[in-house]
């Protein structure tokens, strides 16, 4: 047995359900607009700081491979250099091109002695085998967010190698 329902000939379109008005679609049209407003700027400001996260973190991989390759030049370095310093900061700023050399800030010590300038031709006496060199450098950094300076911060890494 099937049952049919009345055909209804004629139909009330502004009413989806009795008693429930449809809006207008000219009512809703800014309501992109005003979310995209809202959305945007904030979507912006989080991907611009993710960014310089990331360049920061860049950085600081370059820093850190450039103070592990002066290490092992400084090590390897014994009997060949009048100026190990030299020789150190030298390989540092040629395996960490990206960084900006004058910025960098070195801590060098070899056999218990520490230099901070770039050249210590006193150093090659110190440069005993068995012993340790050390470098420490540090790079400044800036979080920028559309200009605006979010803050600073200071890298720095070390590496000790075995003089050889």
């Amino acid at each position: 047995m099937i049952i049919r329902l009345p055909y209804k000939t004629r139909t009330n379109r502004s009413q989806v359900r009795p008693g429930v008005k449809r809006m207008a679609a000219g009512n809703r049209r800014g309501q992109s607009l005003v979310e995209f407003s809202v959305a945007m700027p904030l979507l912006l400001v989080t991907v611009t700081g993710m960014l310089s996260f990331g360049l920061a973190m860049h950085n600081y991989l370059v820093l850190t491979n450039g103070v592990s390759v002066g290490a092992q030049t400084l090590a390897m370095s014994r009997g060949q250099t009048t100026d190990p310093c030299a020789t150190a900061v030298a390989a540092v700023e040629a395996s960490a091109p990206s960084l900006t050399p004058g910025s960098l800030s070195f801590t060098i010590v070899i056999n218990g002695t520490s230099y901070t300038s770039t050249s210590c031709t006193s150093g090659a006496t110190n440069m005993v085998q068995g012993t340790t060199a050390q470098i420490t450098a540090s790079y400044p950094c800036t979080f920028a967010i559309y200009g605006m300076s979010g803050g600073t911060c200071g890298l720095q890494t070390q590496s000790s190698e075995m003089i050889q």
